[in-house]
């Protein structure tokens, strides 16, 4: 796989993580698809990427594991480096802060910060020696806006904003360009439960976003024409002010 664009997407067995692993095979990336523990939807979308035309190395561990990481990655880095890595995996534990346990809270921070740190650390250093690369971090509408009963992902997605911005500083001189996307409500598993006939009208194209037009936001800024965007924050949210 070292001869071709290679895109680490994490989180990528469902929802937006495999959206934006069918869209960066479509613009000829090879896929490395990470995912935590459902084997038969990552087998799914590696066959999809496979029809595609690309090739796709399933990669399962947990972000959060710093051991887990290392293992998984450190044999993959020692034969190429991705120009791509696309920070998608987190969930939500919701309810309301008063009642939140701690374990809850560090769960939801661990796979997005941590995973955001433990991953991206990893795939750094081989980027900065080639003087190029991409890193998308998929954040949320909630990070930059308050909802109820998302205080722990809202916290964990503001602090991939900042994150982001702070890395993109850090690199810019290395050509390596780092944004985030920031969907808002999106037709995905994590959406089940979400107050929707409540959050409808205050999205002005009135309807749920879908994976597919988010992923597409994520493969414009991993492509050429995105040569000069750094430290942003894409929202794709149908026109919620944040």
């Amino acid at each position: 796989m070292d001869s071709a664009r290679i895109a680490l997407v994490t989180g990528a067995s469902k929802g937006i993580g495999a959206a934006v692993a069918r869209a960066l095979a479509r613009d000829g990336f090879d896929i490395w698809l990470n995912y935590r523990s459902d084997h038969d939807a990552a087998g799914g979308v590696a066959r999809l990427v496979e029809e595609a035309g690309r090739r796709c190395r399933l990669v399962p561990f947990d972000v959060a594991d710093p051991g887990a990481v290392s293992a998984a990655l450190e044999p993959l880095l020692a034969e190429a480096v991705p120009h791509v890595l696309v920070n998608n995996a987190g969930f939500t534990r919701d309810g309301i802060m008063a009642m939140a346990g701690y374990n809850d809270w560090r769960a939801v921070l661990g796979v997005h910060l941590d995973g955001f740190f433990l991953v991206t650390r990893m795939v750094l250093p081989g980027m900065i020696r080639r003087r190029s690369g991409r890193i998308v971090n998929v954040a949320s509408t909630s990070g930059e806006t308050g909802v109820a009963g998302q205080t722990s992902y809202g916290a964990a997605k503001a602090g991939l904003v900042g994150a982001t911005r702070a890395l993109a500083v850090e690199v810019g001189r290395r050509n390596i360009l780092v944004n985030a996307v920031s969907p808002g409500l999106i037709e995905t598993a994590m959406a089940t439960g979400a107050p929707v006939k409540d959050i409808l009208p205050r999205i002005p194209l009135g309807r749920l976003g879908s994976p597919e037009e988010v992923a597409e936001v994520v493969a414009f800024l991993c492509s050429d024409r995105a040569s000069y965007i750094t430290g942003q924050v894409i929202p794709v949210n149908g026109g919620i002010h944040t």
